[in-house]
């Protein structure tokens, strides 16, 4: 997933609303943009340590965050928009224990903006953090590069012209 991720940085994950939101009866879908970043590899585990001693070079996979913003936010504000959710991958463990953990935190409200399901205390409720987290492997856990999910992913980076977002409609629904 990190060198998918290393090599496609940022994508956008839809997240299903209820069919009664368009006048057709189709689904509705809010579009989060996602993107990645890289902190540096985290120092390896050393039991009885000494306090001082200098650090060894580490062996583990880069600490990677991803940043969930809606769509209409990001255009909006670019750089200054406020992420709602926003996942933490800590290597410490990966090559001594073969674990990396995963921190999720959702952004907590000012008190003007209301999540989806009129939570007040959240940019965003658990269930549609969730969806984005599921959303995310979609497109960034693939072992064939010819699944759906990856050649979505490479077409909106290498080729945007034929991104086609009916594909990604369908590929992102959970439903199924």
């Amino acid at each position: 997933m990190a060198s998918a991720a290393a090599k496609y940085p940022s994508f956008v994950i839809p997240v299903p609303r209820d069919a009664s939101q368009t006048a057709e009866g189709q689904r509705a879908y809010e579009v989060y943009f996602m993107e990645w970043a890289f902190h540096g590899s985290p120092a390896e585990p050393i039991a009885n340590a000494e306090l001082f001693q200098e650090p060894q070079t580490s062996t583990n996979p880069q600490i990677s965050t991803v940043l969930f913003t809606p769509l209409q936010e990001y255009k909006l504000r670019n750089s200054f928009a406020t992420p709602y959710l926003v996942l933490t991958y800590h290597t410490d463990l990966a090559r001594s224990h073969g674990v990396v953990l995963l921190r999720g935190e959702i952004t907590p409200s000012s008190g003007a903006a209301v999540a989806a399901n009129g939570d007040s205390r959240y940019l965003l409720n658990q269930e549609d953090a969730q969806l984005l987290a599921m959303g995310m492997q979609k497109f960034y856990l693939w072992k064939d590069e010819h699944a759906d999910g990856a050649k979505l992913l490479k077409a909106f980076h290498e080729n945007p012209a034929e991104f086609e977002w009916e594909g990604l409609l369908k590929h992102a629904d959970f439903s199924a």
